[in-house]
C-alpha cells in the first residue's frame, strides 16, 4: 500500500499573513542588503576605513537581524546567517594578496567560488542550503507556515528538488568563479571591469529563473505522481 511520502502528495501551504510577510521582508532586505551596503560605502568612502574593517562592521546588521528573529519568532533566520557568512568570506578574501585591479577582480571570483563550495558542502548536511532559502521565500515565517515547509522534507520528490537546486547553484558558482579568473588573466583589465559585474548579475538572474521554473515543474510532477497513485489505489479497491 502506498504512503503519502512515496506518493509525494504534498499538503497545501497554510494561508499566509500579509502583514507578517511584509514586515519580515522589510527587516530582511533592510538589515541584510541595504544597511550593510550603506555602512560599507560610508566607512570606506567617507572615513577611509579598510575593506576588511568595513565589511566586519557591516556584518553586525545580519547579526542584529538574527537577534530580532530569535526574539520575535524563536528561531534563527538562515538568510541572515548566510548573509553574515558571505560578508565574512568577502572580508577574509579582501586581506589576501595585492590590491591591483586584476587582484581585486580575482578576489570577487574567490567570493562567489567560496559561496559555490558552501552550497556543495551543505549537501552533506541534514538539509541543503536551498531548503533554507526556499523556506525564507515560500513562507511568511509564522510557526504554521514554517512547520508546513519543514514537513515537506518527508517527501522524496521534495528532497530531490532541494538537493538538486543546491547542487546546481554550487556547481554554477564554482564554474563562474573559475571562468572569471581565467578571463581576468586573458582580457584587458578595462574590459574585465565591465564584463565581471555583468557576469555576476547574469548568473544570478539565470539561476533565479531556473530555480523558479524547476521548482514549479517539480511540484507539478509530484502532484501528477500523487494523482496517478491515488487513481491506481481507487482502481485496485474497486476491483473484485
Amino acid at each position: 500500500m502506498s504512503t503519502p511520502a512515496t506518493q509525494d502528495a504534498r499538503p497545501a501551504p497554510p494561508k499566509r499573513s500579509g502583514a507578517a510577510t511584509a514586515l519580515g521582508w522589510i527587516l530582511t532586505i533592510g538589515l541584510n542588503v541595504v544597511a550593510p551596503i550603506i555602512t560599507y560605502n560610508v566607512l570606506t568612502g567617507d572615513h577611509g576605513w579598510s575593506e576588511f574593517s568595513a565589511l566586519l562592521v557591516s556584518s553586525a546588521w545580519p547579526v542584529l537581524d538574527s537577534v530580532i528573529s530569535l526574539a520575535w519568532r524563536r528561531k534563527i533566520d538562515e538568510f541572515a546567517v548566510v548573509t553574515l557568512v558571505f560578508l565574512v568570506i568577502t572580508a577574509v578574501v579582501s586581506l589576501v594578496g595585492a590590491h591591483s585591479a586584476r587582484a581585486l577582480l580575482i578576489k570577487d571570483s574567490g567570493v562567489t567560488g567560496l559561496f559555490g563550495l558552501l552550497c556543495l558542502a551543505t549537501l552533506l548536511a541534514p538539509r541543503p542550503l536551498m531548503f533554507y532559502f526556499g523556506r525564507k521565500f515560500a513562507t511568511d515565517g509564522t510557526p504554521e507556515s514554517t512547520a508546513w515547509w519543514n514537513g515537506l522534507w518527508q517527501y522524496e520528490g521534495f528532497r530531490t528538488t532541494m538537493n538538486r537546486m543546491t547542487l546546481v547553484w554550487g556547481v554554477v558558482y564554482v564554474a563562474e568563479a573559475i571562468v572569471r579568473v581565467v578571463l581576468a588573466y586573458t582580457l584587458p583589465t578595462k574590459t574585465m571591469v565591465v564584463v565581471s559585474p555583468i557576469m555576476i548579475y547574469a548568473v544570478l538572474g539565470a539561476l533565479g529563473v531556473w530555480t523558479a521554473m524547476y521548482g514549479k515543474r517539480s511540484q507539478a510532477e509530484g502532484e501528477r505522481r500523487a494523482a496517478e497513485a491515488a487513481a491506481a489505489e481507487a482502481e485496485a479497491a474497486a476491483a473484485p
